[in-house]
């Protein structure tokens, strides 16, 4: 364990760590600064030393890993003509699930100063939502461009279709993570269809 006053490398992400592992072995419920600090093998103020209480260290989880999945959906614009379409969609759709698995959204969302918090930096510009639905329109218009998908392909109703139902399978609290992949994998199937032959092409 980390003593006071020694310098602990990159402890805002081992302390986000520690606080998903304890959420995904004990619960909600047992989410508190003294068991991160202890999972994390840190000293137990050191949480209190980088966030002002534990509202805000679940607010900052989420939007650290919401972070990380924009930076990946900002990378998918270069992969147009690489893998398959379903295969860059299904790929980013599966990073957003893990970017704040239903247990810490569903404790964001039970928190009204975390909620607060979190909507406050996405007004300010955080990335969330917003920006990997705009990274994937993105991506798919440089598939139309590459012949991949439909010309006619809507490919704004797709990103929005496929970001949506991640927010729902998040938001609603899908504890049974395959059950959420799974969901996700069948929406990018119904949408790679839809892509490639444009609208009304696969009716019937």
């Amino acid at each position: 364990m980390s003593p006071r006053g020694v310098t602990t490398p990159d402890v805002r992400e081992r302390l986000f760590a520690a606080g998903e592992r304890v959420l995904e072995r004990d619960g909600p419920g047992a989410l508190t600064s003294r068991a991160i600090t202890a999972e994390a093998g840190c000293a137990k103020g050191l949480l209190h030393a980088h966030f002002r209480g534990l509202d805000e260290f679940v607010a900052e989880l989420v939007l650290d890993r919401f972070g990380r999945v924009a930076r990946l959906a900002d990378e998918l614009r270069g992969r147009a003509g690489q893998s398959t379409v379903a295969e860059n969609l299904l790929g980013i759709a599966l990073a957003l699930l893990s970017s704040a698995g239903p247990t810490v959204a569903g404790l964001a969302l039970a928190r009204p100063v975390a909620s607060a918090h979190i909507r406050e930096a996405l007004v300010g510009g955080a990335p969330g939502f917003d920006t990997v639905q705009d990274a994937i329109t993105d991506y798919l218009d440089a598939e139309r461009r590459g012949g991949r998908i439909a010309e006619r392909a809507d490919t704004a109703a797709a990103a929005l279709a496929l970001v949506g139902t991640v927010h729902h399978l998040l938001m609603t609290g899908t504890h049974d993570r395959e059950r959420a992949r799974e969901r996700a994998g069948q929406l990018v199937v119904l949408l790679d269809a839809a892509l490639r032959h444009g609208p009304g092409g696969i009716a019937g």
